[in-house]
């Protein structure tokens, strides 16, 4: 049977192919519609496949806080029209939390659905010549996403590690002129354009795909504050405050490559950026733009490049069919100068507790955006706990496809709260929190308990300073009475405390936080952080 139904199986509203005044006509084919899906000839419900795989923008700032957004900090001294404009169109969610204090276990945990210190990672970050983190075989979204049909693109920041090929035992010899495996070809991109890890990290060269672009032909001395970077190669192409540029017109070409593609595949760009984070360098179209600080202004250029690719998606008409993602690695960090923005009357953690690196909220409770038009609910905010994690879980939702039970162990799908609900995600009874020297929290409804007296990261009290001493072993919050955890109930609340320690145990030790078969874990490598177990019974 030859029917050309090409016209048809565009939309099942009537009104879209007819005239509103020809009722008999949009009658008639409504009749051949049901007949042909009776037949088999096209599918009953092609509006919700052409919904069901929309295109996915995820763009990852760097070091950036919550109260760095001016929709989600009303004191906040500078705008960012960009990130607004994408609230009012989109969902804010103001409880999203990072994986970690810091970035290679946040980017580890967004990839995979899975905690980093399941894994090799217990503590810190890698560098630039730390070998690859994520697990060989290992689900990521890329990979899940490429299997489900999509056109896969990493540009940006990657700081998972990579395998370099070697020229010698030190981690800095590597062949610069051989390709490296373990990168993000590895777990699932099509193709790469970015740097290995910090933009304050070495080596100072760009990758496209599995190689450096340039062999480096010169070494950068460490610079002077508030840029910041260390000593290390540099390639002859290299400046740093082209970087954040160079990762704006990579996005625009792919987004612009995917429009005039015809292959009718979605794509998943993931946009880590470097920027904020140290060196702050805005360019110089944006030197004094929010008479701040340098830190300020180059949030401004942040903002401006997030309406660049904005306006970039509404002029391919890719707008309505792309769910456009906006967070944060982590909170922001002390070399924007904190002291200098608080006499401006500017919080970049909105006033919550804490910073980059800790475990207090403003650790790693981050911005978090959501738009997808016509399926996002539209100038909306979620208050339930989400985190970075859940992505993978969402995009198998999403797709309608089951991940395999070795896969995101700790991600669960946070689609029915994208698509305007407001109740706990299924299948998660706690987040979990983690801190750059490796320590822990759990999070559950409005408590929060931390299971060392101090951040657990660089803000005071510092691990091990003399104000850490003599503090109880283990802090407990109540969020929705103190969201800057200034008052510590552990004393008032033991059995809290002891169900939450229980609860934590578990998670850790079932490896995974998910329902589903237990799964292994690296329990082999050395994990001081985990001693406080002790204290809570099986």
């Amino acid at each position: 049977m030859e029917v050309n139904v090409a016209f048809l199986v565009r939309t099942t509203d009537m009104s879209a192919v007819v005239p509103s005044n020809c009722m008999i006509a949009k009658l008639c084919l409504r009749s051949v519609w049901s007949l042909l899906c009776l037949l088999g000839v096209v599918s009953a419900a092609p509006a919700a496949a052409a919904t069901s795989r929309p295109n996915i923008l995820y763009i990852l700032a760097d070091d950036m806080g919550i109260g760095d957004v001016s929709c989600l900090n009303s004191n906040s001294v500078w705008k960012t029209p960009n990130l607004d404009r994408l609230a009012r169109e989109g969902r804010i969610f103001t409880d999203a939390h990072s994986a970690s204090g810091v970035c290679t276990p946040s980017r580890y945990s967004l990839m995979t659905g899975r905690y980093s210190w399941r894994g090799r990672l217990k503590t810190g970050v890698l560098h630039g010549y730390d070998p690859a983190l994520i697990e060989k075989g290992r689900v990521t979204v890329a990979s899940f996403l490429r299997q489900q049909g999509y056109a896969t693109a990493m540009v940006g920041k990657w700081h998972l590690g990579l395998d370099w090929q070697k020229t010698g035992p030190k981690l800095e010899e590597v062949d610069y002129t051989k390709p490296f495996s373990g990168g993000p070809l590895a777990h699932g991109f099509d193709s790469f354009f970015g740097i290995s890890a910090s933009l304050d990290m070495p080596p100072y060269v760009y990758l496209e795909n599995d190689r450096a672009t340039t062999v480096p032909v010169d070494k950068v001395a460490d610079s002077p504050k508030p840029k910041m970077w260390r000593a290390g190669p540099i390639g002859g192409d290299f400046r740093h405050d082209e970087v954040h540029p160079r990762f704006i017109e990579r996005s625009l070409s792919f987004i612009n490559a995917r429009a005039k593609a015809g292959d009718g595949k979605p794509f998943f760009l993931y946009l880590a950026l470097a920027s904020p984070h140290t060196p702050i360098v805005p360019t110089a179209k944006f030197e004094g733009k929010t008479r701040t600080n340098p830190y300020g202004d180059f949030v401004a250029q942040v903002d401006a490049d997030i309406g660049t690719l904005l306006d970039a998606l509404a002029r391919n008409g890719q707008a309505t069919n792309t769910l456009v993602i906006f967070t944060a690695d982590n909170g922001f960090a002390p070399a924007a100068n904190l002291p200098e923005l608080q006499k401006l009357g500017h919080e970049p953690s909105a006033g919550f507790r804490g910073h980059k690196a800790d475990l207090f909220e403003g650790g790693h409770r981050v911005p978090f955006i959501a738009r997808w038009p016509g399926q996002v609910s539209a100038g909306t905010r979620c208050t339930q706990t989400v985190g970075h994690l859940d992505l993978l879980a969402t995009c198998a939702d999403l797709l309608g496809a089951k991940l395999p039970e070795q896969a995101g162990e700790d991600s669960v799908s946070i689609l029915p709260l994208l698509r305007g609900g407001n109740t706990p995600p299924a299948g998660r009874e706690a987040l979990v929190h983690h801190s750059v020297n490796g320590s822990f929290a759990i999070r559950q409804g409005k408590w929060k308990l931390l299971l060392v007296p101090d951040s657990g990261g660089w803000s005071a009290p510092k691990p091990g300073s003399a104000e850490s001493k003599g503090l109880p072993k283990f802090q407990l919050y109540d969020l929705e009475l103190d969201p800057a955890e200034k008052v510590n109930l552990q004393a008032e609340h033991p059995e809290i405390v002891q169900r939450l320690g229980r609860l934590l145990r578990s998670v850790l030790e079932r490896g995974r936080s998910t329902p589903g078969a237990a799964q292994p874990y690296d329990s082999e490598t050395p994990w001081l952080q985990k001693a406080w177990t002790a204290e809570f019974d099986r």
